[in-house]
């Protein structure tokens, strides 16, 4: 009989390392830097996206850039060769007034390309300024990201560290307790949370609710070998000297 009494009370031990594991188990899943993190992650990941747009920005007008510079060195070329055949007089009069007049139509289009240019390149500053600031937010970002996952990695290192604490005696109490009422405990641990509660001063550790007269001489009558379960909660009730018996 004390046996068996014996063996009920360490399901309150049994509950006790339960709890503190399902407390520490919320606490690891609720971590207030797991939102942070998650926030920062997403902040992230939306200027990823703003990276790889402006960087294809970037690459898209820096071969504007260059197909306008090899635009306006044609131009170029074109019109320094017909400088120098007006300037060695090759050809007639006639082909000398044609060049001239293609000369003044190349220094036209010219001066369009070297505009054009110029938007284009001004575009181009523009656009690699932009991508900078969000390269440079990005690299603030990863160090805050960095920060915060060493503090996360911290908290549940902590965590963790507790839990093999908690739980390291566990199985010895499970031992103890025995397999027919580890089986009833968890079944009702599964369905409430918590499976076994003390009974002190005629109430119900789990519900709170205090035992009427009759189920509380039913208890008195009861054999230390019976497993008592709260007429309310369903939990199993261990008696101990403060159940008010």
């Amino acid at each position: 009989m004390k046996a068996e009494s014996s063996r009920q009370l360490r399901l309150l031990d049994l509950q006790a390392i339960d709890t503190r594991l399902a407390q520490l188990a919320h606490a690891r899943a609720t971590l207030p830097v797991l939102a942070r993190l998650a926030d920062l992650e997403a902040k992230a990941g939306l200027i990823d996206d703003q990276i790889v747009r402006a960087r294809t920005a970037v690459g898209d007008v820096q071969r504007e850039v260059a197909k306008a510079e090899a635009d306006v060195q044609l131009v170029r070329d074109r019109a320094a060769r017909d400088r120098a055949r007006l300037e060695a007089g090759t050809g007639t009069s006639k082909e000398l007034v044609s060049v001239q007049h293609e000369l003044e139509s190349l220094a036209r289009r010219q001066a369009e390309l070297e505009d054009l240019e110029l938007e284009v390149m001004e575009r181009a500053e523009d656009l690699e300024s932009d991508l900078r600031n969000l390269t440079e937010g990005r690299e603030r970002l990863g160090e805050q990201l960095a920060a915060l996952t060493a503090e996360r990695d911290e908290a549940l290192a902590r965590l963790d560290t507790e839990a093999a604490e908690v739980g390291g005696p566990r199985e010895s109490v499970v031992a103890e307790v025995g397999p027919d009422l580890v089986a009833l405990y968890d079944k009702i641990a599964q369905a409430s949370g918590t499976g076994a509660a003390a009974l002190r001063q005629k109430r119900c550790g789990g519900c709170q609710l205090e035992l009427n007269p009759v189920e509380i001489n039913r208890i008195r009558a009861a054999p230390d070998d019976e497993v008592i379960r709260c007429e309310e909660c369903r939990r199993i009730l261990v008696r101990t000297a403060e159940s008010g018996l």
